[in-house]
């Protein structure tokens, strides 16, 4: 094997803690004979249904419900890993399986982004630039392994990092929102002011980062 096409040490701790973590429910779900593309399926409908919820402000309604869409949301997460997990340990994982995958995923970040956006967490001019972020760093992907590079794990906002921010960032949403309400009896909002700004520089320095390797592994090989 070529050396860039080496798993990073970053993909290797990743995997490794994924291997240990989901080993039973993954087993459960081989023998209920439950196919890598139902669990794609239930995952985007986990994303519509947070998605939803975003939309309908359940963000800031009562503190019970609020948690639905970042509850939701994560379930979309477990389900994307799930189902590459299943397709390894059963034979599937095919290129037809990765390309559906892709676009799953690329559909579900949109989704996620107009929820965002008709919620009012987001305006256009910042859902826009999120979204276009978000497809840079995937087809920075796409067409450096295209040149037989090796982009496992690098970069800092791969899919699964910017889906538990996400959900940290709607976590403390709330608590920020409820929490000032309860003391000073008007509610605080940060999402948009202080999260989106600090996620959007994240995307930037992914690009960044896979231009950057991308551009230094070719450099090399020439």
């Amino acid at each position: 094997m070529n050396e860039n096409n080496q798993p990073t040490e970053k993909r290797i701790k990743q995997r490794n803690f994924i291997d240990k973590l989901i080993d039973t429910p993954v087993e459960f779900l081989i023998r209920m004979d439950i196919s890598p593309n139902m669990l794609s399926f239930l995952g985007i409908v986990s994303i519509i249904m947070g998605s939803l919820f975003i939309y309908l402000n359940f963000i800031h309604g009562c503190i019970f419900l609020a948690w639905i869409p970042p509850a939701f949301i994560f379930l979309a997460g477990v389900f994307d890993v799930f189902d590459g997990e299943v397709a390894r340990r059963t034979n599937r994982a095919g290129l037809e399986g990765a390309y559906l995958d892709s676009n799953v995923d690329r559909i579900s970040d949109a989704i996620i982004l107009l929820g965002l956006i008709y919620s009012s967490f987001l305006d256009y001019v910042w859902g826009s630039l999120i979204l276009f972020l978000s497809l840079m760093i995937s087809y920075s992907r796409s067409r450096a392994e295209a040149l037989e590079v090796n982009m496992k794990g690098v970069g800092i906002m791969e899919r699964a990092e910017r889906l538990i921010i996400l959900i940290v960032g709607l976590a403390i949403e709330i608590w920020v929102y409820k929490i000032s309400y309860w003391l000073f009896g008007t509610p605080l909002s940060i999402f948009k002011t202080y999260f989106i700004p600090i996620f959007t520089f994240l995307l930037v320095f992914t690009v960044a980062q896979r231009f950057y390797h991308t551009y230094k592994v070719l450099s090399q090989n020439n």
